[in-house]
Order: structure tokens, then C-alpha cells, then sequence
């Protein structure tokens, strides 16, 4: 079939033709956007899930309804190599520079500058060409202390869009790559929008573990935020993200090709794109059939192999691949850390730096204590086909 015309998109945050089985968190984000608005309060949304599960494309889903909504959006992906608050401020600039233009809210928007400029120099943040021309305020946002300075920061922002007659948006992937001391910033910034009832609203995505470090870094955090889980598809919805976007280009494909399909993808969205765009690929004509699915799963495990389990397993030291080879040898997850030990043949307590680097690198996660499981889906199959 003409390649050209595949309908499918496999890829980081690619957005799919057909973005099935999301709907009540697609509503519950518009609603949520549209009361703020108003004046309304209504959570904000971190979306919990492993690695392929669509969290990016949801984030991007949820920026395109913030716009339509006549939000100002900042998109950033939490940096693991650097500080949040350098990532923050040429979002934050442009933003405030959006409002300025905004006669109503000209004197918010410099006020909110001027302070944008005292968070700068406390965290000595380099602009280099984005730079303000503007004095900053003094003993507002300069204290050096982040969970202080973000706040007010935040309401400045919050003042100037709601003097604008507009809303703000922040959206963050990848929290869990935040350090403790900016993600309890962060929560207390959002915290503090909300009791000056002030048009902001954050959305962020990560592994499965950021609501319980939410929760550790402030205890109301899970009566701020809602937690949404995005998981794998169950099969109807799988059978919509394949069936679609093939019928949509005049082509078809028969019901078993695509229940081997849900079997072979346990449902995931990342993996669904992979095997429908080389079943569309290997087809020779339509039907696609379950002959076709069975050389796209050939091909698409070569390509995962090749890149996305790779590309991750090559990222670990050897240490840390013995850990994780030895977590697959168990078979499917969750597995127990004292279980692990064993199979090393070391004590479990002498591991414990190694699990944390390998969390921290995203590669496994604890959801509860003593558990662990990888972050990727089927990433246990990879390593047992490499080893």
C-alpha cells in the first residue's frame, strides 16, 4: 500500500490521526480551562504514565485547547541536566511581553516584568539577548529562596493576564526530573494562583511515581492537583486508533488483524502507531490482514530494538544493565527489590544507590515500597531478546 499515504505516526509526541480512549481527560482539561476563565476554581492536572502511553500528546492536545480558549500557554520539558528556573524565564518573558501589548493590562504586564527581572538576578539566571529593560522590584521575587520567589512570581503573571482579560498556562513534561526543591516551589506557586482565585492553570506529565513526590513535598498537593492515569488502551479503543485512520484513507483492515494487533501491543498507544504503520507498509493491498501484522511485528520489534529500547538501555552504565537484565530475568513486572538481590547474588541494601540512579535516569520506577518496574513498556522482552 502507497507509504505515502500512511495514516500512521509513530514517534515522541507525535500526534496520532486518531487519539482514541482519552476523552474524559480531554473534557475534564477544557472544562477546567473555560471556568478559569470565569473566575471558577478547578484542579490542575498532572498526567500519570509510563513511557509510549501518550502523556506528551496529550500535553500538546491540551496546549491547542488552552489557545483556543484564549489562554497564553508556556510549554517547557522539565530539564534533568539544569535548573527549572532557567527553562521558566524566556517562556515567562514572552509571555509578559504578549500582555503588554494588551492595553488593559500594560501596567500589569511591566509591574510583572520588573519582577520577572528581581527573580532573575536572585537566581542570576543569564538572559543574554532576552534581557529586560526594565528596574527590578526590590524585596519582590529576590529573595533567593525559589518556594517564596516562584509564587510571587506566578501571582504578578496571574495579575497581568487576569488586567488582560486572559488566562495563563503552564505545562511541564517529564515533572519527575524536578528536583524536590522546584517541584514543592512549583506546588506551592499554583497553590497560592488558586486562593487569589487568579486565571492560571498548570498541566504537567510524568512517570508514576510523581504523585507520590508530590504528596512529600506538600501534603495538600493531592487536593490541588487530579492525578489522571494514562495507560494502555483497552480493546475497543485500540480497535478505534487502528480501525480510523485506515478507513479514513479509503483502505480497511479485518478484525482479527486488528485484535492480533491489540495482543501484540498489550494496548499501548506508542506501540499501536508502530505496528499500524508497518502493517500499512508490508500490506500489498487492502484488507490488512493478519499475514501483514505478522511481518509488521518483525519489523516494528526491529525498529524498537534498534531505537527506542536502545536508546535507553545504551544510556546505563554496566552495573546498572546487570540490574535491570536481572529485573527481566524474573519475567513481568512488578518485581521486588529483595528478589533482584537474589538473582545478583547481593545484598539488597548494598543496591539500593544503583536502583536510585536507574530511577533517576527513568528507567524503572517504585510506585510502592519495595516494588519496582520498568518505566518502558515491554522493555523486559527487549532484554531478554538482547541478552
Amino acid at each position: 500500500m502507497d507509504p505515502v499515504r500512511n495514516p500512521f505516526a509513530p514517534g515522541a509526541g507525535s500526534q496520532p490521526p486518531e487519539l482514541a480512549g482519552r476523552k474524559e481527560i480531554i473534557n475534564a482539561a477544557d472544562i477546567a480551562l473555560q471556568r478559569v476563565l470565569i473566575g471558577r476554581h478547578d484542579q490542575s492536572q498532572i498526567l500519570l504514565g509510563l513511557r509510549g502511553t501518550g502523556k506528551t500528546v496529550l500535553l500538546n492536545k491540551i496546549e491547542e485547547l488552552a489557545e483556543s480558549h484564549y489562554h497564553l500557554t508556556s510549554f517547557i520539558e522539565a530539564p534533568n541536566d539544569r535548573r527549572l528556573v532557567d527553562s521558566l524565564y524566556p517562556k515567562l518573558q514572552q509571555v509578559l511581553r504578549k500582555l503588554s501589548m494588551v492595553e488593559a493590562a500594560k501596567s500589569a504586564a511591566h509591574s510583572a516584568m520588573r519582577v520577572l527581572r528581581s527573580f532573575a538576578s536572585a537566581f542570576r539566571i543569564s538572559m543574554g539577548d532576552m534581557s529586560l529593560s526594565v528596574d527590578p522590584v526590590v524585596g519582590t521575587a529576590d529573595s533567593g529562596v525559589l518556594e517564596y520567589d516562584l509564587s510571587e512570581l506566578f501571582v504578578s503573571i496571574g495579575e497581568a493576564a487576569q488586567s488582560a482579560g486572559k488566562a495563563w498556562t503552564l505545562l511541564i513534561d517529564e515533572v519527575q526530573y524536578l528536583k524536590k526543591d522546584e517541584l514543592s516551589a512549583l506546588i506551592v506557586a499554583i497553590h497560592r494562583v488558586n486562593q487569589k482565585k487568579l486565571p492560571v492553570m498548570f498541566f504537567g506529565a510524568g512517570l508514576p511515581q510523581i504523585a507520590a513526590l508530590t504528596g512529600d513535598a506538600k501534603s495538600y498537593s493531592e487536593r490541588l492537583f487530579n492525578f489522571p492515569p494514562v495507560g494502555p488502551l483497552d480493546e475497543p479503543a485500540a480497535t478505534s486508533a487502528i480501525k480510523q485512520p485506515i478507513q479514513a484513507e479509503g483502505e480497511s483492515i479485518t478484525n482479527a488483524a486488528i485484535e492480533m494487533i491489540y495482543k501484540k501491543t498489550e494496548g499501548y498507544p506508542y506501540f499501536l502507531q508502530e505496528w499500524g504503520f508497518q502493517a500499512w507498509n508490508l500490506a500489498d493491498k487492502s484488507p490488512i490482514n493478519e499475514d501483514d501484522v505478522e511481518n509488521a511485528t518483525v519489523a516494528a520489534l526491529r525498529r524498537l530494538d534498534d531505537s527506542f529500547f536502545r536508546v535507553r538501555f545504551e544510556r546505563l552504565t554496566p552495573k546498572e544493565r546487570e540490574y535491570v537484565i536481572a529485573m527481566a530475568s524474573l519475567g513481568n513486572g512488578p518485581y521486588r527489590s529483595s528478589d533482584v538481590a537474589d538473582v545478583l547474588g547481593e545484598d539488597m541494601r548494598s543496591l539500593g544507590p544503583r536502583r536510585a540512579k536507574i530511577i533517576h535516569k527513568g528507567m524503572i520506577y517504585s510506585e510502592a515500597y519495595g516494588d519496582i518496574d520498568f518505566t518502558v513498556p515491554m522493555f523486559d522482552g527487549f532484554l531478554n531478546r538482547y541478552t
